[in-house]
């Protein structure tokens, strides 16, 4: 199948077209006019066979994560998503396989209100690309540099779900058919958080997304906003397929190394966002309209070492940097 017959077959018509899109596919670039008063903010991510999804995953699913993927970024950024580009590289062009993917692709899009305005095909190892674009109002992006001593920390959802999913997929574990399925679910078709993002626009004074592991990408919170972050192991929300994986193995649930998939694993696609003590009304109200659970995990404790610390009840745990270390590409 040739290259064009790919994009007039497979990417036109996805997502609602905006009424500020000029030019989409068919010319050599997209033309957008952003609204007036809004800012554009902008991500890329990219995804290999062999390193971020199996080789036989269905390919609707497939569509979904490389969308959802980058949704959680503008929902960290308490962005709008409106558009997207996709580069696409094929082993072949295989109608059935782009069918399904071009269905996964229109039914996220639709979902969220995106439109996919142009990209690229080419031939060689399964992988995508895509850079998605959303509007702002002018200079309220959230950022994760905004963290103030006193602040507490949420996480929306559960944790280590995705990496549970993994887990299963590669043999290394066992649940039920219902936690199974549910874990495997967090893995390939993870729920970008866009509207409870946009929600806190007024609220978080940082925020960011959990794809790299908790304590890795607090850490870099931490980092921007020139503090250390206090994580409490008590707090952290688990699913129903994490207990299970806890008492079906006969884990100690204190433990960090049993907490190391929900600290460490990644993938998650939540949200960690910090805000005042006196905002957390406000906050669960927020959630409860978006339809999504929200947890204090933790609290901004000082200025100097810009550390995440991990503790159980206000004991502060002796750990390794092995305990707490996320995902990190060429490492």
């Amino acid at each position: 199948m040739a290259e064009f017959s790919i994009i007039d077959q497979f990417c036109r018509d996805v997502g609602p077209k905006h009424s500020s899109t000029k030019l989409d596919i068919g010319d050599d670039a997209a033309v957008i006019r952003p609204d007036q008063g809004t800012e554009l903010a902008i991500s890329v991510d990219t995804m290999v066979s062999g390193v971020h999804f199996f080789e036989d995953v269905r390919p609707e699913r497939l569509a979904h994560k490389i969308l959802a993927v980058n949704l959680s970024d503008m929902a960290a950024m308490g962005a709008r998503p409106k558009w997207a580009t996709l580069a696409l590289t094929l082993p072949r062009g295989d109608d059935e396989w782009l069918s399904s993917f071009s269905d996964g692709l229109k039914q996220t899009a639709n979902r969220f209100d995106l439109q996919l305005i142009g990209g690229d095909t080419s031939q060689g190892p399964l992988s995508l690309s895509l850079t998605v674009i959303g509007t702002l109002p002018q200079s309220k992006a959230l950022k994760r540099s905004g963290a103030a001593l006193g602040d507490d920390v949420y996480v929306t959802s559960t944790l280590g779900d995705a990496a549970l999913g993994l887990a299963l997929l590669n043999g290394e574990l066992e649940l039920g058919p219902k936690n199974s399925a549910h874990a495997i679910d967090a893995l390939e078709v993870p729920e970008p958080r866009n509207e409870f993002g946009q929600s806190i626009l007024d609220i978080a004074s940082s925020c960011l997304d959990i794809s790299d592991g908790l304590v890795g990408d607090i850490a870099h919170i931490c980092d921007q906003s020139a503090v250390s972050i206090e994580i409490d192991l008590a707090r952290l929300p688990l699913s129903l397929a994490y207990q299970e994986y806890i008492s079906s193995n006969k884990l100690d649930p204190s433990s960090i190394s049993t907490l190391n998939h929900a600290l460490n694993g990644g993938d998650d696609y939540e949200l960690a966002f910090t805000a005042a003590p006196e905002k957390a009304v406000t906050i669960r109200r927020r959630a409860e309209e978006c339809g999504v659970s929200v947890t204090k995990v933790g609290q901004v404790i000082e200025r100097e070492s810009r550390k995440v610390y991990l503790s159980r009840n206000g004991r502060r745990l002796e750990i390794e940097s092995t305990n707490t270390k996320s995902f990190e590409h060429f490492s």
